[in-house]
């Protein structure tokens, strides 16, 4: 999902990690889901999608949506967009 700072080590195998006061999970999670960070391979290329190209409009497709919330009137979506992975979900 993104690199994160361990903030504290709760127990041997639970840690409390350091987020975005706007990611609203709880911070504490199993040793078992932190993996150390990896730089990329040298040349290793990113891909960029492009967005599908419907009646001269560029459009991105949605797999699912994950959540949904009202902020200040307005509704807010979490989705999860079609070959992304999951750190582009906005």
């Amino acid at each position: 999902m993104g690199l994160y700072i361990v903030e504290e080590v709760v127990l041997k195998n639970v840690v409390k990690l350091k987020l975005l006061a706007s990611m609203r999970i709880h911070s504490v999670v199993n040793i078992s889901r932190i993996v150390k960070y990896r730089k990329p391979v040298k040349r290793q290329r990113m891909e960029k999608l492009k967005p599908v190209e419907v009646n001269g409009v560029e459009e991105w497709k949605i797999e699912k949506i994950l959540n949904k919330r009202k902020v200040r009137g307005v509704m807010k979506y979490l989705m999860y967009w079609k070959r992304f992975t999951a750190e582009n979900d906005t």
